[in-house]
């Protein structure tokens, strides 16, 4: 027995020996490098802090340049006292100033979002489009300052994005490492907009990179502080909302009823998510029918905003005052179906005029206010068996953003780091799965994920579905003289029957021809020209684009797991 245990203690003492020397030749050889990535992390954090604080201090100073109002976060208040005709004008010449500016700046007349991000990080090696993303940026200050009824979240967001593909061009960074730049970037923008480091960095990881590498973990740690310490040098170590008091739980007997408010949240999320979506198709119907000029749109969408801002100055800007007044029960019943209505008119109406801005600002208001009104009935059927109405507003609050955004964990973390109310997180965190698992099943997965699925890129089933999107049959196929190229004349005869693809044609378009042809191969063909006719420049192999396929997979479960 003793010799037994002492082999085993030596083989033991063997493989930390050399697990030790492992380690030190690791630390040798790639030390330096991960030390050099964490402080571009680092650098790539302060800038993102920096601009989203920059972005927040311009849209106050617009709003009291615009409104003249002393505290932004009053804004809506202080609206009241103001002229109708104030009122009307100032988004009306906001959406204008929109207007022009992305229809000089951009393609489509469309401002850059978090979707764009999450595309950049699935199909672009993470970057994203610069020109477009700075003339966004603008229009989306334009829109919040100018009585838009959107967020901040997404611009920031967008912004930090730039940042980070700036520094991935210059260091020539392939995928892998674009990626883990933009998440550092995204997570300190999330994190100085809403002081929550800790979901700042799930957010990136959950919502933008969509996977938990270890790997990009640490990085986008390190970016996320840099972010929240860059915020709270400005305005403090405090939380967006204040709780008046404690919230309370009815532990066991009142579950059930957050179980059911997960489901009215995951309702009220696919409908307001539906809203836009479907406002969006009508603004599209409008402008073609009539052929309204693009620059006009958002000046129209500023003209209905200002229209229901008359009435309801609730609706202006992030409605953060809306929100802390839902999240404190300073509302009775009948303004919060109002005032729930009308925001998710207004947002769909911001959108939908190609204003700008982020949704998950509107959706933390469009849940507080879902979690209050169920609240009050639920507390005043059952009052000896319910805790505080303001606890349904909390959880009501992460159950609508968390459906919207598709991130239950980042959600359910920026929640509690936006109240500061740690106390509660059975009721949140079951609202939360709730509404989660029923809006991504009537939507593809989140809001963002059905804007690119609308747009034809389909991120939201995963890369098994996106990354035949990006092998064009140019770079997979076989040249005619390359070994093992197809018989020129067999091309020829499959060319006559129009059995061939285009050489920018992509492995999504091919793979569907092989399959319903069973062909082995088809002609590359580059289309004829005015200046000669079609020419035959290779052939796709079959095989060749089931490997090609199947090295991108494997690439990307090593990223994924690494």
């Amino acid at each position: 027995m003793g010799e037994r245990l002492t082999a085993l203690l030596g083989r033991h003492r063997d493989d930390v020996k050399t697990a030790c020397r492992t380690g030190w030749s690791v630390l040798l050889r790639a030390g330096p490098s991960k030390i050099q990535f964490w402080f571009i992390a680092l650098l790539i954090g302060i800038a993102a802090g920096f601009a989203t604080l920059a972005f927040r201090h311009a849209i106050d100073f617009l709003q009291r340049a615009l409104y003249g109002v002393d505290d932004p976060r009053m804004l809506h208040s202080f609206a009241a006292s103001l002229p109708w005709y104030w009122i009307l004008l100032i988004p009306i010449v906001g959406g204008l100033a929109v207007g022009l500016l992305l229809n000089r700046f951009t393609d489509d007349g469309r401002v850059c979002s978090v979707a764009d991000v999450i595309e950049g990080a699935a199909l672009r090696e993470g970057r994203v489009e610069k020109k477009a993303g700075i003339a966004s940026a603008f229009a989306s200050l334009i829109t919040l300052s100018s009585g838009g009824s959107t967020g901040r979240e997404g611009p920031v967001v967008h912004m930090a994005a730039m940042i980070s593909s700036w520094v991935s061009t210059r260091i020539q960074a392939d995928g892998i490492t674009g990626r883990d730049l933009l998440g550092c970037a995204v997570a300190a923008a999330v994190s100085a907009s809403f002081n929550a480091p800790i979901a700042g960095a799930l957010f990136a990881l959950e919502v933008v990179l969509r996977h938990f590498a270890v790997h990009a973990f640490a990085p986008i740690v390190i970016a996320s502080v840099a972010g929240t310490v860059i915020s709270r040098l400005s305005f403090g170590n405090v939380t967006e909302f204040s709780l008046p008091v404690e919230s309370s739980l009815v532990f066991y007997v009142e579950l059930p009823a957050f179980l059911i408010l997960g489901l009215l949240s995951g309702l009220v999320a696919v409908a307001l998510m539906r809203a836009i979506f479907w406002a969006d198709d009508i603004g599209n119907f409008v402008q073609e029918e009539t052929g309204l000029p693009r620059w006009l749109r958002p000046a129209i969408a500023g003209g209905m905003l200002g229209g229901i801002a008359i009435m309801y100055p609730h609706i202006i800007g992030v409605g953060y005052e809306t929100t802390s007044a839902a999240l404190t029960g300073e509302l009775v019943f009948h303004e919060v179906v109002i005032f729930a209505v009308l925001k998710a008119v207004a947002v769909a109406i911001t959108m939908a005029g190609r204003m700008g801005g982020g949704v998950f600002s509107p959706s933390l208001m469009m849940g507080a206010l879902t979690g209050l009104a169920f609240g009050i009935v639920a507390t005043s059927i059952f009052p000896n068996i319910s805790g505080n109405e303001t606890l349904y507003a909390l959880a009501g609050m992460g159950a609508v953003a968390a459906a919207v955004l598709g991130a239950p964990i980042s959600t359910t973390l920026i929640v509690f780091e936006l109240t500061g109310d740690w106390h509660t997180g059975l009721a949140v965190m079951v609202a939360v799965s709730l509404s989660t698992a029923l809006a991504s099943r009537l939507v593809n997965r989140s809001f963002f994920l059905t804007q690119l699925e609308r747009a034809d890129k389909h991120v939201a089933a995963g890369p098994q579905a996106y990354l035949l999107s990006l092998y064009k049959a140019v770079v997979v196929m076989r040249g005619k003289d390359s070994p093992g190229a197809a018989s020129r004349d067999a091309c020829l005869e499959m060319m006559e029957m129009g059995v061939f693809i285009e050489p920018e044609a992509t492995l999504e378009t091919a793979l569907p021809i092989f399959q319903r042809t069973g062909y082995s191969f088809l002609p590359v063909v580059a289309p004829a020209t005015d200046e000669g006719e079609a020419t035959l420049l290779g052939a796709l192999f079959h095989v060749d684009a089931l490997s090609a396929y199947n090295r991108a997979l494997a690439a990307t479960a090593a990223e994924e797991h690494s």
